[in-house]
């Protein structure tokens, strides 16, 4: 693994994670840091979901593999913001 990776792995983790919290009504009790690591999460899913029922991948941007990464973080900060603010923290 190197460094571009890791660096692309947050960036696009953050990307695909704000727009999670964007699309996902009402306010969120997470962090930017836990918001970071929910978007990598859903988009290393959605990409293993979009190889499995074989979306092709194009040049540019593969649209339908980023809706499933988008849908998949609208999830995750649902369900970690929903224990988050069953904690009280």
């Amino acid at each position: 693994m190197t460094i571009e990776s890791i660096l692309g792995a947050i960036v696009i983790g953050a990307v695909i994670g704000a727009l999670g919290r964007l699309f996902l009504p009402g306010r969120q009790p997470i962090g930017w840091i836990l918001t970071i690591v929910v978007g990598i999460v859903a988009a290393l899913i959605g990409t293993a979901i979009a190889q499995v029922l074989g979306v092709a991948t194009t040049p540019g941007i593969d649209w339908i593999e980023l809706i499933m990464q988008v849908v998949l973080a609208v999830i995750g900060v649902g369900v970690v913001a929903g224990i988050r603010g069953r904690s009280g923290t």
